[in-house]
């Protein structure tokens, strides 16, 4: 069965909802049964960070807040990820533009190496102070994944994958995505949000066990004249 995520490296909730996310497989007895493919997404697109802006300034900015409101609020997202493991630090995130970052995205899974991807870009962002809208940024988190460093920076340099970066955006725009994280299951379910562990492991559970049953079983026509010559779970016949 497969879970699309839509997301966008910039949202720390979406970095919450794949922690919960995984928490919730790691769960389930079926778990090998689920393909996972991430989507991009861009929560503020036309934004480029022009003068070193850092992310209190930014929330102020565009949310018409001040400074300490936006400290708060960021420090409750804080105590939130730190319940499953993650350490963010808003204090030195920088806000970047992540078209890039989505085509680097999807170079890595053209590798087969998406979901290490995602979570190292996640990483980056948010607890290594890194800026992932440079170029430099994301051919080191490709060389840590193994990915070829010059064919990295060809991808980089060029518009390889942008069409993918929009198609995944004209898709969200089709099924009504207006926030991430989003999680589709099966093109049937979806959950918004970073929602708790509970709620994803029942939320999958319903739909893999839907997916299952619609799943079509073989019935082979044999065309044996007889069943001599064979074995089974009581030995062989001959």
């Amino acid at each position: 069965m497969k879970v699309e995520i839509w997301s966008d490296v910039m949202c720390p909730f979406c970095y919450i909802g794949k922690r919960h996310f995984e928490k919730a497989i790691e769960k389930l007895p079926f778990k090998n049964e689920v393909e996972v493919e991430w989507k991009s997404f861009q929560l503020n697109p036309e934004y480029h960070n022009t003068n070193n802006e850092d992310l209190y300034t930014y929330l102020a900015r565009s949310k018409g807040m001040s400074l300490e409101q936006a400290k708060q609020m960021t420090g409750q997202v804080v105590e939130m990820a730190s319940n499953v493991g993650l350490d963010l630090n808003f204090a030195t995130n920088i806000p970047a533009n992540s078209f890039d970052a989505h085509r680097f995205l999807h170079f890595a899974k053209s590798k087969g190496l998406q979901d290490q991807a995602e979570e190292a870009l996640f990483n980056a962002h948010f607890m290594g102070a890194k800026d992932i809208a440079k170029h430099e940024t994301l051919i080191s988190i490709a060389e840590e994944l193994g990915l070829d460093k010059d064919e990295t920076t060809a991808v980089l340099q060029g518009d390889d994958f942008a069409e993918a970066v929009r198609y995944d955006i004209y898709e969200s725009q089709q099924l009504g995505v207006r926030g991430v994280p989003y999680f589709v299951l099966d093109r049937k379910y979806a959950l918004s949000g970073a929602q708790p562990i509970e709620a994803f492991e029942q939320a999958i559970t319903q739909s893999f066990t839907e997916w299952k049953a619609a799943q079509p079983t073989t019935q082979l026509k044999s065309l044996n004249k007889n069943d001599d010559a064979v074995c089974d779970e009581n030995g062989c016949e001959i």
